[in-house]
């Protein structure tokens, strides 16, 4: 690739709508394809642009009227270029100004300045990043992307006064697309694609470059078991990928709802996780109601239970007969049929391997402990990854976490001690829209957390399928958007909630390849790009991986199980 070399010029465009470039008859138009990126050098800036779309042209409609035989190459030729002519839609994004020309008057560069020729001499740190406010003149010249151009815009990972994380590479080049991992947990983000594209290697990437960087600490609700421990890699021959723990053994502890199946997948160092009953509140049972299948009726009246019986109310319920029923009811002005309907429908938690009447030990608080720690918690569900325990858990156990958090930042907030301040924390959920949907997301602690925007140093990372089921509101909340494919209309249009010209890219999106491909755009990255995701594989480990957990020596394993278990005060 001739970087010097130009590919077209702007006949064409504006501000709002793009540039339209027509191709110089010497670039083949099968070379141009959507999500590239070009630079377009105007008199007193480079704009560095998205093409966002491909197009034929003529320059009469004879041609098309009289095509030339297939076998005709000679024609062909003579016509390409004058005759018919490629262009691309171009949509700046970001200004390059060289800082000695960005307060020069236009006269004096148009005379010929010779600072206009120094556009490819100036480094990035001369370089002036600005957002598009103009567009360039007429038959202002198109070239490729250089190395220096995506260096100016994303930076480099191992600049050492920002926490930068490569991601990927543009789809054309091997030089790394770089995310600000400091202002990508300033907000709550998500990972969206359809299943199959790779969300969970793209999630496990943003997870181990937070860990790495030391950005926040990180609290991940393993639906499926892919982030803890090994997980099975998708292709045609069945092998295994590394889990965080493997990565990282002396920073990430997993704990389990399931110990039974931990230990059957081999799974070493890790907590077992029980949950109570006077530790689930009637909005818990709100959100989970279409899987208790609860009328409005039975919700009612748990808050009748709830006002009367206090934290104990569903044990209470539980062992009530029916003339126990009949008398609640009789002095409390309850329903008997919606009490005895709730109290047959709670049964199914007595199904869920993890609840228990009453905990021996406080999890939650060791959980915390482990946080305050700077420990990275994976909790897996194992066989109990149904909707109805998943969403469960995971709403308990976040809500406690979230009100500690609380405590903490008003502490902070009131001492104004750097020693009070509390890590960041970014929560991970799967099947994000069941617990972000319009009609269960006020009842939920994700809802309340996607719009306080960090406000107590918690933020969520959303792993999901469908985010047009997620409401909103909340999606305009989210900050940065790591999307793979997607085919419903719906769920482009979803991803695009809130963002600023948001249209142009749509073909973009919908043009991804099903694997290792994404469109981010957001809080964490200059502007929208499009990366072909780095792999998750033995280059990626050595990279970015603490001790291998397979190398460590059986009397390193054993001291560090019982330096864990000594941290959480067994």
């Amino acid at each position: 690739m001739d970087l010097d070399k130009p590919l077209g010029s702007v006949i064409q465009g504006s501000l709002s709508a793009g540039l339209e470039v027509r191709l110089h008859p010497d670039i083949w138009v099968e070379d141009m394809r959507v999500g590239k990126f070009l630079v377009v050098q105007g008199m007193r800036s480079r704009f560095f642009c998205m093409l966002t779309d491909v197009t034929l042209g003529t320059s009469s409609q004879r041609i098309l009227a009289n095509p030339p035989s297939p076998d005709d190459d000679f024609l062909r030729e003579v016509l390409a270029g004058s005759g018919t002519f490629g262009t691309v839609n171009l949509t700046p994004m970001l200004m390059f100004t060289p800082q000695d020309l960005s307060h020069q008057s236009r006269g004096v560069a148009l005379n010929g300045d010779s600072s206009l020729g120094s556009f490819q001499s100036q480094s990035s740190e001369e370089m002036e990043l600005l957002p598009v406010k103009t567009i360039p003149s007429h038959f202002s010249q198109v070239y490729d992307a250089s190395d220096r151009d995506f260096r100016a815009v994303f930076g480099w990972e191992d600049d050492p006064t920002r926490r930068n994380f490569a991601i990927g590479n543009p789809l054309d080049m091997e030089v790394p697309i770089c995310i600000d991992l400091d202002r990508f947990v300033e907000r709550s983000n998500g990972v969206f694609g359809k299943s199959g594209t790779g969300k969970s290697f793209l999630t496990r990437l943003l997870l181990s470059g937070i860990i790495r960087k030391q950005a926040a600490v990180n609290l991940i609700f393993d639906m499926h078991s892919e982030y803890g421990w090994e997980a099975v890699s998708e292709g045609k021959q069945f092998s295994t990928v590394k889990g965080l723990r493997q990565l990282f053994p002396g920073q990430v502890q997993i704990y389990t709802l399931d110990p039974e199946s931990t230990k059957r997948r081999g799974v070493r160092g890790t907590q077992e996780l029980y949950l109570s009953y006077d530790q689930i509140e009637v909005e818990d049972i709100m959100l989970v109601r279409g899987e208790l299948n609860l009328s409005e009726a039975s919700l009612e009246n748990a808050i009748i239970l709830r006002n009367e019986f206090g934290k104990s109310w569903i044990t209470q319920l539980l062992n009530m007969t029916n003339e126990d029923i009949q008398m609640f009811c009789d002095e409390k002005r309850g329903n008997k049929s919606s009490i005895m309907a709730l109290q047959r429908k709670l049964l199914r938690l007595d199904e869920l391997k993890y609840m228990r009447s009453a905990c021996p030990h406080n999890y939650v608080g060791q959980i915390l402990q482990s946080l305050e720690a700077g420990k990275h918690v994976v909790i897996e569900f194992g066989s109990q990854s149904n909707m109805l325990s998943y969403m469960l858990a995971t709403n308990v156990i976040s809500r406690r976490i979230h009100a500690s958090y609380v405590k903490k930042a008003e502490t902070f907030l009131q001492t104004k001690n750097p020693s009070d301040r509390p890590r960041p924390l970014v929560i991970t959920i799967e099947e994000a829209h069941r617990f972000l949907d319009p009609a269960t997301v006020r009842q939920t602690i994700f809802g309340i957390i996607a719009r306080e925007m960090r406000k107590y140093f918690v933020t969520l990372l959303v792993v999901d399928q469908r985010p047009s089921g997620i409401d909103n509101e909340v999606m305009s909340q989210i900050g940065t958007r790591i999307t793979a494919l997607l085919n419903d209309d719906k769920d482009i249009e979803a991803i695009f909630t809130g963002v600023s010209g948001g249209q142009s890219l749509r073909s973009v999106l919908a043009k991804l390849d099903s694997k290792q491909q994404a469109l981010i755009l957001g809080h964490a990255v200059p502007m929208p790009v499009v990366v072909k995701t780095r792999p998750y594989d033995q280059t990626f480990y050595a990279e970015v991986g603490d001790t291998s957990w397979d190398e460590m020596p059986d009397e390193e394993l054993f001291a560090a199980a019982e330096v864990a278990k000594a941290d959480l005060g067994f």
